[in-house]
């Protein structure tokens, strides 16, 4: 189980934060309220999109933990990591759950560092796991300027 360890690890990680996220998302009526942007991606490619990031994710946190060295290197790799997965969850709670996009809305600005945090992290052990990571920064960033155009069209809220 050794050499496996890191993979079933970050698989279960991975898995845990899409089910949590996906748990806490309620695309129900306060949703479909909302107004958006006319250039917001349509409803499939959200699900096509998050999996292909956390299928990213998971090869870039095994490939950093494989070439980190034992001791601090792998701590912070698992904090990183972990405070992304939190982070990731917590929007989406702040979002959908609590219907806040403005709280949201500051909230994703960490969510964003916490990427490029792992995207360095991860690039200096690979620069293969850290260009891994990049959809995943991206992605953050196109949906940060979602989140400010549903607050800008559609605030206050609370």
């Amino acid at each position: 189980m050794g050499a496996r360890r890191p993979i079933v690890v970050a698989g279960a990680a991975a898995i845990l934060v899409a089910a949590l996220g996906g748990a806490i998302t309620d695309l129900g009526p306060w949703y479909a309220s909302l107004k958006k942007p006319d250039w917001q991606p349509p409803g499939p490619a959200f699900g096509i999109i998050w999996t292909t990031i956390y299928s990213f994710t998971l090869v870039a946190a095994v490939i950093t933990w494989r070439r980190a060295p034992q001791g601090p290197e792998r701590d912070w790799l698992v904090g990183l990591f972990s405070l992304n997965g939190f982070l990731n969850i917590l929007w989406s709670l702040l979002f959908f759950r609590l219907h806040r996009p403005d709280w949201s809305l500051i909230e994703v600005c960490f969510l964003w560092l916490s990427v490029v945090s792992l995207i360095i992290f991860t690039g200096r052990h690979s620069r293969l796991a850290g260009m891994l990571l990049t959809p995943y920064l991206v992605w953050v960033s196109l949906a940060s300027v979602l989140n400010f155009d549903v607050v800008r069209l559609n605030a206050p809220f609370g």
